[in-house]
């Protein structure tokens, strides 16, 4: 299965290297965020490629649940164990855990399925900055630090109709920031699509740190700087996190 690209296998164990991270995150999310680059001070691996690296492994469950509980650095072995059938916990040989995943319901190991399903999933993560967050935070008058931006997943849950949807993919159909002090929660609610109809739901948390009162100049020049990154896939740039 194509996530097997980004990840290798040793004793067991599961390695995600900095380079597969990377190309991950370039590839299959178009997410250039340099947090994700090899030589990034604050490297960590994408969320979505936790997420992509169980379903393929585990298989892709009707309800699902993913809690991101700490950063992963580069090339840490990984453990995946399961408590009976309903949860997954990623963790490394301290027992420390990094994503919790609790599923139930019908599971497929389609590799079909799953394949379309984590592309259409990684897919929407792309576009989070800015074409939804953007908007998001000028509506609530709220922006991140545009020196030092953070916007990380805190957790991701489906809830899916069937398991057979053809060429499946996400519409956004509502979008939410509150906003506490410094801290952001987001709160991006997704509908499946298939054939032009609803065959699920999709839900993402996100917290956003730093925050400040909106500044039009400002988010200019982050977004500027967006996109010269992406269009040279550059490892040099502001520090946006699409996952």
């Amino acid at each position: 299965m194509f996530p097997d690209r980004y990840h290798s296998i040793q004793d067991g164990r599961v390695y995600i290297s900095a380079s597969q991270a990377s190309q991950f995150a370039k590839e299959i999310a178009g997410d250039f965020n340099p947090i994700h680059d090899p030589d990034a001070r604050r490297f960590c691996v994408p969320g979505d490629l936790l997420f992509a690296v169980v379903v393929s492994r585990f298989g892709l469950s009707r309800h699902m649940t993913f809690r991101f509980r700490a950063l992963l650095g580069d090339s840490v072995p990984l453990e995946f164990r399961q408590n009976g059938d309903e949860i997954i916990e990623v963790c490394d040989q301290n027992g420390k855990v990094y994503l919790e995943v609790t599923r139930s319901g019908e599971t497929t190991g389609d590799e079909r399925v799953v394949e379309e399903f984590i592309r259409c999933y990684v897919a929407a993560s792309g576009k989070n900055f800015p074409h939804t967050l953007k908007p998001l935070m000028e509506s609530k008058g709220v922006m991140f630090n545009p020196d030092r931006p953070m916007v990380m997943y805190e957790s991701m849950s489906l809830a899916l109709d069937s398991l057979n949807a053809a060429s499946p993919a996400l519409e956004l159909h509502n979008a939410d920031l509150e906003a506490n002090g410094k801290r952001g929660n987001v709160t991006l609610d997704y509908r499946l699509m298939s054939d032009g109809r609803p065959v699920g739901e999709v839900a993402k948390h996100l917290v956003l740190g730093g925050l400040r009162p909106y500044c039009p100049d400002a988010m200019a020049e982050v977004i500027e700087e967006f996109y010269r990154l992406k269009a040279r896939g550059s490892h040099y740039g502001t520090d946006i996190a699409g996952s």
